[in-house]
């Protein structure tokens, strides 16, 4: 008996492992708002879902890096479902703390921007199966507000 149920572990452990999950990418992330204790940013990442019902996310949880440094960490709670057999974009906000930027001073130099690392992981509820992690990564660089832009006259730019 004790046979028959390792082959159907197996057997199921197999299925699961070759079975299409839900997939995510980093599509942008730009300057979203400055307040007076942190400028956020935000990530826009889509996620296609390949099954034919909506999969409720559990959590959003992300770790902004610059220069080998953690300058932003949290996490999301409940933001929502993936829509059945589509792609879903979420709005992810990250807010880095005015003195973190302060301290990268040298990272910012003369081009004004910072060079990041952010790590995301997507948590959804996928039924029989439980919870599953969709992790998604992203670097590149990202332009500070300006003192123009800070008072409502310019725009920043991303790669």
């Amino acid at each position: 008996m004790a046979g028959l149920v390792d082959k159907a572990k197996e057997f199921v452990t197999e299925k699961v492992a070759n079975m299409k999950k839900p997939e995510a990418t980093v599509k942008n992330v730009d300057l979203k708002e400055v307040t007076c204790q942190c400028i956020t940013y935000k990530a826009d990442v889509n996620v296609s879902n390949p099954y034919s019902t909506s999969i409720p996310i559990c959590e959003i949880t992300y770790t902004f890096k610059s220069a080998d440094r953690v300058i932003a960490e949290g996490s999301i709670p409940d933001p929502g479902s993936l829509k059945a057999n589509a792609d879903t974009m979420l709005d992810v906000g990250v807010k880095v703390p005015h003195s973190v930027l302060m301290s990268l001073m040298r990272d910012i130099g003369a081009d004004w921007d910072i060079d990041y690392e952010l790590n995301i992981i997507l948590t959804v509820d996928l039924p029989v199966i439980g919870n599953l992690n969709i992790p998604v990564n992203s670097k590149g660089e990202i332009k500070l507000p300006t003192l123009s832009s800070l008072m409502g006259g310019g725009t920043t730019t991303t790669t």
